[in-house]
Order: structure tokens, then sequence, then C-alpha cells
């Protein structure tokens, strides 16, 4: 697990300063767990890149759309907890466009639309090279405090 946090250090320097969107992602056990990697992240952008592992493919032989949406929903998370509040899915759908198999290297590039008040608005595309995988949309929603129970 250094290597992870070595890695998210220096895609700060390389990106710019979020330090909310890197500590969230260093503390996520689950992405990280998955192999997902984060690439660069900056104001309301975020770019990731996941490696399809034979683990994550269902009965049809293609990739589950769990584990897409997944990568899709951390950048969107990176990208809208760039601006320092801690922010959390008030909710997301995503559109698959084509399969991915075992193998493949997805690359999910989110960028925020907009903010309003404590909300916002971000789209995710996920790529395999130049090919869109998957199309996702989230919508973020701002939480008071870290030791508040408000969700929304």
């Amino acid at each position: 697990m250094r290597s992870d946090s070595r890695v998210v250090r220096e895609v700060t320097h390389a990106a710019g300063v979020t330090p909310a969107a890197e500590a969230m992602f260093a503390a996520d056990q689950a992405s990280r767990g998955l192999g997902v990697e984060l690439l660069e992240h900056g104001e309301g952008t975020a770019a990731l890149r996941m490696t399809v592992t034979p683990a994550m493919v269902n009965g049809h032989g293609i990739a589950h759309g769990g584990y897409v949406f997944l990568l899709a929903d951390t950048a969107f998370a990176c990208a809208c907890n760039s601006h320092g509040p801690a922010t959390v899915a008030a909710g997301a759908d995503i559109t698959f466009v084509a399969p991915a198999y075992a193998g493949d290297v997805l690359v999910a590039r989110a960028e925020e639309r907009t903010r309003y008040g404590r909300s916002g608005l971000y789209d995710v595309t996920v790529l395999r090279g130049d090919e869109v995988i998957a199309e996702f949309r989230g919508r973020s929603r701002s939480i008071r405090s870290t030791t508040s129970k408000e969700s929304g």
C-alpha cells in the first residue's frame, strides 16, 4: 500500500493541489484494493485507470458492469471532492456503450458540469483507448461536517 500513497503524491505535484480529493482517494480501500490508480486530478476533474482482471468478468465473458460503475464513481468522487468540503453522491446513473474484457485497461475521465449551493453535476467517460465503454452522470452533495450524520 505504500506504493499507492507515493503515486497519489506524485499525481498531486504534477496536476495541482487538491488535498481533499487526494486524502479521500488515499483512504478508499475499495477502489485501491481493485487496482484503481489516480492518474491526475484538479479543480472539478479527475482521471483514473483500472485494468479489468479475470475476477471482474461475468458469466457472459465481459467486465461486470458493477466494476465499470465503480471506476466511474471513483473518478466522480475525486472530481467532486476537489473543492474541499466532504462531498458524497446524491445519485448517479450509467449507460454501458460497449463491453470491456479481461486485460482491458480502462480510463475514467471526470469533469464538473456545474455546482449550485451544496450540489453538483459531473460527467464521467470510461474509455478503452479511444473507444467509449460507458457514460456516467453523478449528482453530488457536500455535507456540512465530516462528523455529522447528515448525508444529503
